[in-house]
């Protein structure tokens, strides 16, 4: 495990699904109706699509790393299509992007997100959201959980910074907040985000257990694994002491 020196880290970028949302609780429901759709109502078809995709269709498992752990919305919806749905992959795209929109009234989150982002936020801390998700799912779950007013930045897959595992979304966050690289820790729930970090020379990456990834899934490309975001909190007063 590496260490940090205190004044290293001053922001934070998060993914969002698996890591301030509990991954099982919010999307396993989404992911089914993912495939209705996808499937045209067929529910043989259904289950061939969640297999295909990354999840069991009778426990809800998710294979880390998959498209639907880790993928975006296109990237998901050409997978679906690869895998034998027969709606357009753009028109696809555009109904799980609405869906996925209104998954954010039903998500639920791993802590009081409103608390504890104005807890790092009265410390200093820079904070940015990055997700596969689309930018206006990102920005309806931080006014829903109300912890819209402590943060920095938001890049979703459709906001111009790239998609993951590329280094813009964390590059991105730099230029808005000020930062370099090595002052910013990534914090995700899968390699997606964790090779992001590793591909924008973050100072830190940091994997939570509350997504679809193991400790062992995540050993290799972290340099922390926590049960969940709050031992964060824990974490970083050893990283800024001088």
């Amino acid at each position: 495990m590496k260490k940090m020196t205190a004044a290293q880290i001053k922001g934070i970028l998060f993914d969002k699904d698996g890591t301030l949302l509990d991954y099982d609780e919010s999307w396993l429901p989404v992911n089914r109706e993912l495939a209705r759709i996808a499937s045209q109502g067929d529910p043989a078809l259904a289950d061939h699509l969640l297999l295909a995709t990354g999840m069991d269709p009778v426990t809800g498992h998710i294979v880390p790393d998959s498209l639907l752990a880790a993928g975006n919305t296109r990237q998901i919806a050409e997978g679906l299509v690869a895998a034998g749905s027969r709606v357009d992959v753009i028109e696809l795209t555009i109904k799980l992007d609405a869906l996925f929109s209104h998954a954010a009234d039903f998500s639920v989150p791993v802590t009081d997100l409103a608390a504890f982002f104005g807890r790092l936020h009265r410390r200093g801390f820079k904070l940015g959201i990055a997700s596969s998700d689309n930018e206006r799912s990102i920005r309806q779950t931080a006014q829903r959980f109300g912890f819209a007013e402590f943060v920095n930045y938001i890049a979703g897959y459709d906001s111009g910074f790239g998609i993951k595992p590329d280094a813009g979304m964390v590059l991105g966050f730099c230029k808005a907040t000020g930062l370099e690289p090595a002052q910013v820790a990534v914090v995700g729930d899968n390699n997606h985000d964790l090779h992001m970090g590793h591909n924008a020379e973050a100072g830190l990456k940091i994997a939570v257990l509350t997504g679809t990834g193991s400790r062992e899934s995540l050993a290799a490309a972290s340099d922390y694994c926590l049960n969940d975001i709050t031992e964060l909190e824990g974490l970083l007063p050893d990283l800024q002491l001088a």
